[in-house]
């Protein structure tokens, strides 16, 4: 038996780059998975990715969106077992520069999405956790930059550190309840998406590089890889933790 038969799954940011790529593993695991994202239409898209697929488009910042999309999943799928807060946008400015609505508009996405993501969806989390061994899992997405700074990104430094601590938190708020509900976060280093290349400077991807001490940038597929040992119960003993996954950045 796949080790994620019988599960159900959430992706945000489920169409592109590591969310994607988390997507696709969790169904290679033997997963049933209801990505979300922003587009209207994603019916071909999704479609390529088989019957145990489905989407929903979600604004992660929006709580009638969230309503909504608990509502989808309860009746494609009747349960959810696994949470994967992926939903993510940069912050790149110096601080002298970046505008009130820019900072607020990153920490809606990278951390006010990871709030009501765990809050819309524990309840659903904790009944379908009844049923394995580990729990649900709960997996968000931080960042390398949740534990360490580069300039100029203040923004998204705060707002991935957040991650990292709200991950914690929640980890012992739902321990403490004895809901079984296991919450890890993800620190991923510099990731070989369309996204970064087509946004970035050859300097900038020199950069992430040269910096990185295998070498190289990480492929989505080693992200989600990680994501998929977190939702199982491989790591049934696993909450409150971040897995570092950035080729040895810091390390250094």
């Amino acid at each position: 038996m796949s080790r994620l038969e019988g599960r159900v799954a959430l992706v945000t940011g489920g169409l592109r780059g590591i969310g994607r790529a988390i997507a696709e593993r969790l169904l290679a695991d033997g997963a049933r998975v209801m990505l979300a994202d922003l587009a209207d239409d994603a019916a071909e898209d999704i479609a390529s990715l088989g019957p145990d697929a489905a989407y929903i488009r979600l604004d992660v910042t929006d709580e009638a969106d969230w309503a909504r999309a608990i509502d989808a999943i309860e009746q494609r799928f009747g349960r959810l077992d696994i949470l994967v807060a992926n939903a993510g946008i940069g912050g790149s400015a110096p601080v002298r520069d970046m505008s009130l609505v820019d900072w607020r508009k990153t920490m809606a996405v990278n951390l006010d999405g990871v709030f009501l993501a765990t809050r819309y969806c524990c309840d659903l989390l904790a009944r379908g956790g009844a049923d394995w061994a580990g729990g649900a899992a709960i997996v968000n997405i931080s960042s390398i930059m949740g534990l360490v700074a580069l300039p100029g990104v203040s923004a998204y430094n705060a707002s991935k550190g957040a991650v990292r601590l709200f991950t914690k938190a929640t980890a012992l708020e739902f321990a403490a309840d004895k809901r079984p509900i296991r919450v890890n976060s993800v620190h991923p280093g510099f990731v070989e998406t369309p996204l970064l290349v087509d946004t970035s400077t050859k300097e900038a991807i020199d950069f992430y590089t040269a910096s990185t001490p295998v070498g190289r940038m990480a492929q989505p597929h080693e992200i989600a890889a990680v994501v998929s040992f977190l939702a199982s119960d491989d790591a049934s003993y696993m909450t409150g933790s971040e897995l570092v996954v950035d080729g040895g950045y810091t390390a250094q």
